[in-house]
């Protein structure tokens, strides 16, 4: 491990850049309601197709995750997959009209509560070529393994508003249901402690200055 480099340990805010900065925002108050966890900034960078990585709102309970749902789709949001019940709870997956995917979701299958758009967890999900060789260079600088089988990681990040996982990139696009095709910029750029640097499959991390 290199001594200089600095050790990982929260991930402050994810930046998704779009051509139109401000329709994006916009989009992001009118579906999710979301603080500035989450910011947009302008770009022209070239990208097409999938850009290997998904977002997600992880919901306490079904009626939040419609909820959310229906919002994404009234503010513009094109659906990848319907809402639906799985073996581990439900959910369903829109790409804004920035092209950022978003998966919502909860494992707990019955409401307690009334509706609405609040969620617990916002997690970010990498997708990587060589999954074994990505998460290698998150734990040299200092992430804990909370779970990891087969194309997929979970890292652990206590305290921090914003998870952190990898997954086999044809296989976190089959997830989404959309084609793991794409190239060009990633148009995402992830604020935490860890410093600046770029991972091995492209993904721009910033030095949030804390």
């Amino acid at each position: 491990m290199n001594t200089e480099t600095k050790t990982l340990t929260t991930i402050d805010s994810i930046t998704l850049e779009a051509p139109d900065p401000e329709a994006s925002a916009r989009f992001y108050r009118e579906a999710f309601d979301l603080d500035d966890r989450v910011r947009t900034a302008a770009t022209d960078a070239a990208t097409d197709g999938f850009r290997g990585f998904t977002m997600s709102l992880v919901a306490p309970q079904p009626a939040n995750v419609t909820a959310l749902f229906d919002a994404a789709v009234a503010a513009g949001a094109d659906i990848l997959k319907p809402l639906a019940k799985s073996l581990w709870g439900f959910g369903g997956v829109v790409q804004a009209p920035d092209g950022a995917i978003w998966n919502l979701a909860t494992s707990t299958k019955k409401d307690t509560a009334p509706a609405s758009r609040a969620f617990d967890h916002i997690v970010l999900l990498l997708g990587s070529d060589d999954v074994s060789a990505s998460k290698k260079s998150y734990t040299d600088r200092g992430l804990a393994v909370g779970k990891s089988f087969g194309s997929y990681v979970d890292f652990e990040i206590p305290g921090s508003p914003i998870g952190l996982g990898l997954y086999k990139r044809r296989a976190l696009a089959k997830s989404a249901g959309i084609s793991p095709e794409g190239s060009g910029s990633h148009r995402i750029r992830i604020a935490g402690d860890g410093g600046t640097f770029v991972d091995p499959d492209g993904f721009e991390w910033v030095d949030a200055g804390r």
